[in-house]
């Protein structure tokens, strides 16, 4: 679906490669509730997808986690699968960025702070044919 939820809890996980977080079992013991918005912002089909996230909770690699859950791991991912079978001209590199972070400042007041994708996004963009011009719309406007 272009846009929705995921809603699976998360539990932390020590595997050879390093510790990990997967989805949990029902009742597990140790597992956090986790919840992620999506929409899809643009298509290169079948390839890949430009895809905005927002977690309502924030849990270790949650967004990383919830993407490998359903089948569409973040390209350049090595920890959860997206670092597999890269187009020639991908650097790969974690293609996960903040694009803008939006939270109450203690003292009163909302600190709301926006970062340009980096280089490698860029470039990643650009090969796929993405609108980088669309970035500033993928946040809806709302934080």
């Amino acid at each position: 679906p272009l846009q929705g939820k995921i809603d699976v809890p998360l539990i932390k996980a020590t595997t050879l490669d390093g510790d990990r977080v997967r989805a949990a079992e029902p009742k597990e013991e140790g597992a956090q509730r986790a919840l992620t918005h999506y929409a899809v912002v643009d298509k290169a089909p079948p390839v890949l997808s430009w895809v905005s996230l927002k977690p309502s909770t924030g849990r270790q690699h949650q967004l990383r986690a919830h993407m490998a859950i359903i089948g569409h791991p973040i390209l350049g991912d090595n920890k959860y699968g997206g670092d597999r079978d890269l187009p020639e001209n991908v650097e790969n590199l974690l293609h996960l960025h903040a694009r803008r972070v939006v939270f109450p400042h203690p003292r009163g007041g909302t600190i709301d702070v926006s970062a340009p994708l980096p280089e490698h996004m860029q470039a990643t963009w650009k090969f796929f044919g993405f609108d980088a011009s669309r970035y500033d719309e993928a946040d809806g406007g709302d934080p």
